[in-house]
């Protein structure tokens, strides 16, 4: 593939067009005490104290980083390219406590990631000349300097660590598929292959603990969790509570196996800072025990209320017996006698009032009569991260609950929805479709989970269904595909596309999508996986996600609301632009290494997907519904062909091979649309604001 540059100038550093500084970054707890603390921190000029205290807590790695490298010789590899390893002579000559630190600046991150993207791209071939090569990294360090992307957390974490500094470890139990030889690969270090993708989707069997059964769950998603990725199962496969087990007795039912599993994830941190480990639990809407999963966090929610409301009630009346047990007017044992102490009798009738137990309130009189003055009661509070919420079940995870178009249909109708037992898919129970989706709201509105995933919709979108069906998705559930897949994403930043005067740059906004289209193919190159099936599977499809942040941002920045026409349109021209550029980007990939393993068996359904993307973006306007290819519910109209749409729209037709309808009259006003799209295109100059006017 060739490259040409639009940020950066050939023969100049790539941060050349940059200014960078100093900065401090520091993060204290609510109480004041500091957690992290940095000092002469490099980072870019226009980089916020938000973005500083990221990249420095989050991102820089910590220890490790030898304070002198060597290269190491690659007769394949261009010698600027070559990575590094500590060098053992030059590091012996120093003090001991000099020989390894941590990054400190900004460049050292964008380098390390830069660096081995370009290094592998250029092992699997993705280049046609070294030039080429050197004009993907300089674009990517700019692009990554400016903020006018980013990739998903475990690239930042991972990335580069080997090839930038030789860190290395023992295998964590991760796979790869040698992207030579195409065979399945047990890693053997931490490191040389870096797990830089943050969105896995991984099965689960009704097994307890052989391979690929519920306790093999939980050490895959700690593989995951420990290097900051986040995962997300479907546990409908799980027998229901009370069904029979093949030794004789009963099951303990899904919620046992989800609490567990929730205490896990709550036990890592992920990257091995503070964040959370991201985990996403997705159950059938007919699953046998779907009522108990839908009000889990709301009862934990109770919990959590109870805990802080109770324990600041007990405080307060334990502290007001005790008060009264001082009372000097009275002597000896009168002052723990409540028929004596009407300050005591009041305090006991006033704990008792509000449930204090009388253990409890008996507990205090009895200090007191030791000579106590003081008692001790820890309370509780709502924060997030609270003692109160470590205490309760479901905090580690997004709940989503799968519905099917049957139950939907279900619920309009007022009708019964069976339970399905999970062994022998008998009825376990049959309950009114309406009662269980008012559970469903009233979850959400009291706690916001569970979440919907709209299964019948999800795949009939799908891609790849010779693959299998979608069952689950990653915890933010932007990615929905297979299980036993993974993703790895990117998110450009619409506010650095953004000129002064309020215009789009779409030129530059397309060719930031090619580099970072081509970036995370090089990921899926590089990576390693937890397991043999998302290793194998990620090979053999090569998903990968590439998005945008910052369109509230945008939004507000133009003028235009949130909620309104102008806003979707805004959003519906960007993504039509990123998705036909990545759509052409894989196209030409494709053309140089080969397509993905698995594209000939789902080539018919990717371009029925196509197609169905192009009517429901362009042809719902001439009312032509009835061309959706195997929708049971039809798209929503966008309402938005503008020029720039029309014009991906086109691109996307040119490289997916999409036969349209034969209406000619329909043809007519499609092509007319686009025609019109390409002359508008070449007037403006890429500007989106004439598009925006043709609406």
């Amino acid at each position: 593939m060739q490259f040409t540059r639009r940020f950066t100038t050939s023969g100049a550093a790539p941060f050349g067009a940059l200014d960078f500084r100093f900065a401090s970054s520091e993060i204290r707890n609510p109480d004041g005490t500091v957690v992290f603390q940095a000092e002469n921190v490099e980072v870019p000029v226009q980089f916020s104290q938000v973005a500083t205290d990221i990249m420095a807590q989050k991102y820089f790695r910590k220890a490790g980083i030898p304070a002198k490298l060597k290269r190491v010789e690659e007769s394949s590899v261009p010698s600027w390219l070559w990575r590094s390893v500590p060098d053992d002579a030059a590091l012996a000559k120093l003090p001991e406590d000099e020989r390894f630190t941590g990054e400190t600046s900004t460049k050292q991150v964008f380098n390390r990631l830069a660096g081995t993207w370009t290094y592998w791209g250029w092992k699997g071939g993705y280049f046609t000349a070294e030039e080429d090569a050197r004009v993907y990294y300089d674009e990517m360090c700019h692009m990554l300097a400016a903020q006018m992307a980013a990739p998903n957390s475990p690239q930042w974490f991972n990335t580069g660590l080997h090839w930038a500094y030789g860190i290395d470890g023992p295998s964590q139990g991760h796979f790869y598929v040698d992207f030579e030889t195409g065979k399945l690969t047990r890693s053997a270090s931490a490191y040389e292959h870096p797990q830089p993708h943050a969105c896995f989707i991984q099965s689960v069997n009704d097994d307890l603990v052989n391979e690929g059964g519920i306790m093999d769950l939980w050490v895959r998603e700690a593989r995951l969790f420990k290097y900051g990725s986040g995962t997300g199962s479907n546990f409908s496969r799980l027998r229901g509570e009370g069904e029979s087990l093949s030794g004789g007795g009963k099951s303990s039912g899904l919620m046992s196996f989800l609490r567990i599993g929730d205490r896990a994830a709550g036990a890592i941190k992920s990257g091995g800072t503070t964040r959370r480990a991201a985990k996403m639990v997705t159950v059938d809407v007919d699953h046998p025990d779907i009522e108990k999963y839908v009000d889990w966090k709301v009862v934990e929610e109770q919990k959590v209320a109870a805990l802080v409301a109770g324990s600041k009630l007990a405080q307060r009346h334990m502290g007001e017996v005790m008060v009264a047990c001082q009372d000097e007017t009275l002597d000896g044992e009168d002052r723990f006698d409540p028929r004596k102490n009407k300050a005591l009798k009041k305090a006991i009738f006033a704990a008792r009032a509000v449930m204090i137990p009388e253990n409890y309130v008996q507990r205090v009189i009895q200090f007191a009569r030791q000579g106590y003055t003081e008692i001790e009661f820890k309370t509780y509070d709502t924060d997030w991260d609270s003692e109160a919420y470590l205490t309760v079940a479901g905090q580690n995870s997004n709940n989503s609950v799968r519905v099917s178009n049957e139950y939907l249909q279900a619920v309009l109708d007022k009708g019964d929805w069976e339970l399905i037992q999970r062994r022998d898919n008998g009825v376990a129970k049959r309950i009114k479709a309406a009662d269980l989706w008012e559970k469903i709201a009233y979850a959400a509105w009291a706690c916001a989970d569970p979440g919907l995933q709209y299964d019948s919709t999800i795949n009939e979108w799908h891609t790849c269904p010779e693959g299998g069906r979608i069952n689950a998705s990653n915890p933010c559930s932007e990615y929905m595909f297979l299980d036993d897949t993974a993703c790895n994403l990117a998110s450009l930043n619409l506010m650095q596309f953004r000129h002064a005067d309020g215009t789009f740059d779409i030129p530059a906004f397309e060719h930031a999508c090619r580099f970072w289209t081509l970036t995370l193919e090089i990921s899926v190159l590089m990576a390693q996986f937890p397991s043999r099936e998302i290793a194998q599977l990620s090979y053999e499809y090569r998903t990968l996600g590439l998005g945008f942040a910052n369109i509230g941002g945008l939004l507000m920045a133009q003028g235009h609301s949130y909620d309104s026409d102008e806003g979707r349109a805004i959003c519906a021209a960007i993504t039509a632009l990123m998705t036909g550029v990545s759509y052409a980007t894989s196209a030409e990939i494709a053309s140089e290494v080969g397509a993905f393993p698995q594209y000939n068996k789902n080539k018919k359904h990717m371009l029925r997907v196509i197609k169905n993307h192009i009517i429901a973006f362009v042809w719902v306007r001439f009312q032509i519904e009835q061309c959706f290819a195997n929708l049971g519910i039809p798209s929503v109209p966008a309402w938005c062909t503008t020029a720039a749409l029309a014009f991906t729209i086109h691109r996307a037709v040119r490289v997916g091979e999409v036969k349209l309808p034969t209406s000619h009259s329909n043809r007519f006003k499609v092509s007319r649309v686009i025609i019109k799209s390409r002359k508008i295109m070449k007037k403006s100059n890429g500007n989106m604001q004439p598009f925006l006017i043709v609406l």
